[in-house]
């Protein structure tokens, strides 16, 4: 690393984030400097990596620039790529509209997991439009502690495994990705939630996300746990024609999701920028070696 980085801090419910802006994607960002930058002793620390990039500038993105001028390359905590990340684009919506490169109303972000419309308050809540949920076939398992529970397969742009539990406490402590099975269900891993009734409509939810432990919150598996949720409850908005409203409770704060009958899942939320400084190019170099 030849130049100091640039960087931002933020959290959306406490999903929290190093941020990269790089409009001209000059930066490289292997998977061994976003593991130092995330680190939560020796480095920033974060859940994932927020690259702020613009789309054209962007070889997995630029087919996307039509429709949205702004990128949001996800990282994992360790380094890993990832397609979606519900509060990452909070997140990221805010750190435009903080830059001046966006003002408040709707805004498209082109991700992995296809372009994401965001609507944006100048003070408040933000919502994303996160796409429509899928429902891979076949029957799922996952595992903690020699308990066993059946797991709604989801996929919202990136894989989840949604579990309904007697107790949050039942999925221990989701450091190590918690079993499943088949094996070939996930053959590049799995978000896991695990997920109680609080009331009507109204649910908590613990998750382990693939490359980054548990985590205080997550978008996807937010979406992911409301539909599952609603399928369970018998709401299918696409049959009732009546939008389904899930209040989810995370161990950071609490997100609003809602699925509209043309199948549209739309999560509403806090995004925070907690701070701004630069990374020393001293230290990235001897953390990477």
């Amino acid at each position: 690393m030849s130049t100091r980085i640039a960087f931002l801090k933020g959290h959306g419910t406490e999903n929290d984030f190093v941020i990269v802006p790089d409009p001209e994607n000059t930066v490289d960002l292997p998977p061994a400097v976003v593991a130092a930058l995330c680190d939560r002793r020796a480095g920033i620390g974060g859940d994932g990596l927020l690259h702020v990039v613009r789309s054209a500038a962007h070889p997995e993105a630029a087919g996307m620039a039509a429709e949205a001028e702004w990128f949001m390359d996800y990282r994992n905590g360790d380094g890993s790529v990832a397609e979606m990340c519900g509060n990452g684009v909070r997140v990221f919506a805010r750190c435009l509209q903080r830059a001046g490169h966006v003002s408040e109303g709707d805004i498209a972000v082109a991700t992995r997991g296809g372009v994401k419309t965001v609507h944006l308050a100048k003070d408040g809540d933000i919502t994303v439009g996160m796409g429509r949920a899928l429902f891979p076939e076949g029957d799922v398992t996952v595992s903690v502690g020699g308990r066993d529970w059946p797991a709604r397969n989801v996929n919202m742009g990136n894989p989840h495994a949604v579990a309904f539990v007697e107790d949050l406490a039942h999925a221990g402590d989701l450091f190590i990705p918690p079993p499943f099975s088949p094996p070939s269900a996930y053959p590049d891993g799995v978000n896991v939630e695990f997920v109680v009734d609080r009331g009507p409509r109204h649910v908590a939810m613990r998750v382990h996300e693939r490359g980054a432990g548990e985590t205080r919150s997550c978008g996807t598996g937010a979406c992911a746990v409301a539909v599952a949720a609603a399928r369970r409850d018998g709401a299918d908005p696409a049959v009732t024609g009546a939008p389904a409203t899930y209040t989810v409770d995370v161990p950071g704060g609490t997100l609003v999701i809602t699925e509209r009958p043309d199948g549209e899942i739309e999560m509403t939320g806090p995004a925070v920028i907690v701070a701004e400084g630069v990374i020393e190019t001293e230290w990235l170099e001897n953390a990477v070696r």
